[in-house]
């Protein structure tokens, strides 16, 4: 029978999504703010182990490209974004890109680094208070990162959770809790949450409200940036000021 060919669901923009085997929340954020009519969001998963090590993040590093390729094979993709903030950190953002562009050499490739880098730059910020859940050997890796691309660290909390699979389950309001008792301090412009697995992003507009200082974490900015490298840029209410920044 004749059929007519329209352009789908993702008549706007295609986004891609390397998730973590463990990871419990991105794809769960992803859906809350991605609503859009024509933008689709289409994930695959990356095998990892639940212990957030430096080496179960390397290990990570031989599947990138050949998840990033899975996606959706003959169609293209407009963003493809890998969802972990620790490995992007250390495997640097460069070889993470490097192999998302193996794996699709026409996508825009982002990390949760990468776009957090872009919403400080955004809200013109150098001082980040930083809320991870890592141990501390991930942690001290996290910071001197930031350091090394030209940010201040003022203050750095963390849960010291070492298992993704109970970084999942930190309550959201230990994560205001933590984020308010960071955020507090004079010298912190901006608060930054890590780590894809926590949950944060439909309780941003509600923490900036209190602290009086923006907000953002992996998941958030992942989310923004991947739509406005897709070309989505209309304001989103309800997601914190990040969201609803003008886009030059």
């Amino acid at each position: 029978m004749p059929c007519v060919l329209d352009e789908g669901i993702a008549s706007r923009a295609r986004i891609g999504l390397v998730v973590l085997a463990s990871d419990h929340t991105v794809e769960y954020e992803f859906r809350q703010v991605v609503t859009m009519p024509g933008v689709a969001v289409y994930q695959t998963r990356i095998p990892n182990s639940p212990k957030i090590t430096t080496d179960s993040l390397r290990a990570m590093e031989t599947d990138i490209a050949d998840q990033a390729a899975v996606i959706l094979p003959g169609i293209e993709l407009d963003v493809l974004a890998y969802g972990c903030t620790s490995a992007s950190i250390v495997l640097g953002e460069d070889r993470v890109f490097e192999l998302i562009k193996k794996g699709r050499p026409e996508a825009r490739p982002t990390t949760p680094v990468t776009a957090a880098f872009a919403a400080f730059r955004a809200f013109q910020s150098r001082r980040i208070g930083v809320v991870t859940p890592y141990g501390e050997d991930i942690n001290r890796t996290v910071r001197q990162y930031f350091i090394d691309n030209g940010l201040q660290v003022p203050v750095f909390g963390s849960f010291n959770q070492t298992d993704d699979n109970q970084a999942a389950r930190i309550s959201t309001d230990s994560i205001r809790d933590a984020i308010m008792s960071v955020g507090s301090h004079t010298e912190v412009e901006t608060v930054f949450l890590s780590c894809t697995s926590l949950r944060l992003t439909d309780r941003v507009d509600d923490i900036e409200s209190q602290l009086g200082k923006p907000v953002t974490s992996s998941n958030h900015a992942l989310i923004w940036h991947a739509l406005r490298l897709a070309g989505v840029s209309e304001p989103i209410d309800g997601y914190g000021s990040l969201y609803r920044l003008p886009t030059h």
